[in-house]
């Protein structure tokens, strides 16, 4: 090649270099102008055929009995060491040291970081990012691993297919206090505005994991921001965690995605993408559906007046059963214990034909009387 050849090369490489970081370094939002329909123009993976998140459709998931359940590895094994929490502009970050990791996949994964989506205004304007049956939840946490077996660092693992291992877990909200994500939003006041960072204490990780950890959704997806790298296997957690009304409240109204300097403040809210095309993939299910039902109210109702009724009706069974056996008791006994009639002994021979003397000389006594008198005899 000559020096021409090898200049125009080196520019290419210059260029395509300069463009790769220049997309990156593209300021993006949720809405506005580099907004998620426009993703795609600035960052090409975003417009890729495996994106996330998803509406997982359970009919149409396939059972996998090879998925095991998921174990977290060092999650609460936190030292002395503080976190950090960070707002980057669109979600408040929690940096993980790299002795956390999750098991229960095909590689060992590490832990580096979680983060959270959101919406606005209350629990009916939806806010998690992946959705069950077209149904959202209220907020959405995302544990994120890079594959530490294959890749040196989380940069070069998110680059790659296999390279990153995301925990999903959906959030709704009820009248109890979560205690654990109160680790996060009790200092989200620290970091209101973009680019802030603050140390806040360690803690137990797994206080924000749903308890059932063996039932979960499994696809392959990609990052649900820019620039939305196809390298996550994803696994969407089937049990909901709850939190209250107020720490909901807290996340969606306390932070800003502009900068403490900026003139005009925007609030950091309904940070969540969009749920994208399926596009022939299948989620798959470790559990079957049987397994995984869960009933509505109605259903619920329904049952607790059904055993209600049966035992209601099974009461008044027994009950009648009782009161036959005590009535057919007292029936026995008051039978049973009637005095017998004395039997009678029998007569010695010669007393009966003496009966049966006196019976006949009665009759023939009678007899006579009855007859005309004879007429009476004269002496000499």
């Amino acid at each position: 090649m000559d020096s021409l050849g090898l200049f125009i090369l080196l520019m290419l490489l210059c260029l395509q270099w300069t463009a790769a970081h220049a997309a990156e370094d593209t300021p993006w939002t949720y809405k506005g102008l580099v907004g998620q329909s426009e993703w795609s123009q600035y960052f090409p993976a975003c417009g890729g055929t495996s994106q996330s998140p998803v509406d997982v459709m359970t009919t149409q998931t396939k059972y996998d009995p090879n998925l095991i359940p998921l174990t977290p590895l060092g999650y609460g094994q936190h030292g002395n060491n503080p976190f950090t929490l960070h707002n980057n502009g669109h979600t408040v970050v929690i940096e993980l040291p790299d002795w956390m990791g999750i098991g229960g996949l095909p590689w060992l994964f590490t832990a580096a970081q979680m983060h959270l989506h959101w919406g606005s205004g209350g629990p009916s304007h939806g806010g998690s990012e992946h959705t069950i049956n077209g149904l959202s939840a209220d907020a959405e946490l995302h544990v994120v691993h890079y594959n530490s077996e294959l890749y040196p660092n989380m940069s070069t693992a998110m680059t790659k297919r296999d390279g990153l291992a995301v925990l999903g877990v959906l959030i709704v909200t009820g009248e109890e206090t979560n205690p654990g994500f109160n680790n996060i939003i009790n200092y989200l006041s620290r970091v209101r505005h973009a680019d802030q960072k603050v140390f806040i204490p360690a803690f137990d990780i797994q206080s924000l994991l749903p308890q059932d950890l063996g039932r979960y959704y499994r696809y392959n997806g990609s990052l649900t921001t820019p620039p939305c790298y196809q390298s996550v296997i994803w696994s969407v957690f089937h049990e909901r965690v709850q939190i209250s009304k107020a720490q909901l409240l807290k996340m969606e109204t306390l932070l800003y995605s502009t900068k403490s300097e900026e003139p005009e403040r925007m609030l950091l809210q309904d940070n969540y993408r969009a749920t994208q095309p399926l596009n022939h993939r299948v989620v798959f299910a470790s559990f079957t559906a049987e397994s995984g039902k869960e009933l509505s109210s109605g259903e619920v109702t329904a049952i607790v007046i059904g055993v209600m009724c049966g035992c209601v009706g099974l009461a008044v069974i027994v009950r009648f059963i009782v009161k036959t056996i005590r009535s057919t008791s007292s029936w026995d006994v008051l039978h049973n214990n009637r005095p017998a009639p004395m039997p009678r002994m029998k007569e010695p021979e010669k007393a009966k034909e003496k009966k049966q003397d006196l019976a006949l000389n009665s009759t023939s006594a009678g007899e006579r009387k009855d007859e005309p008198s004879a007429s009476p005899q004269t002496e000499p």
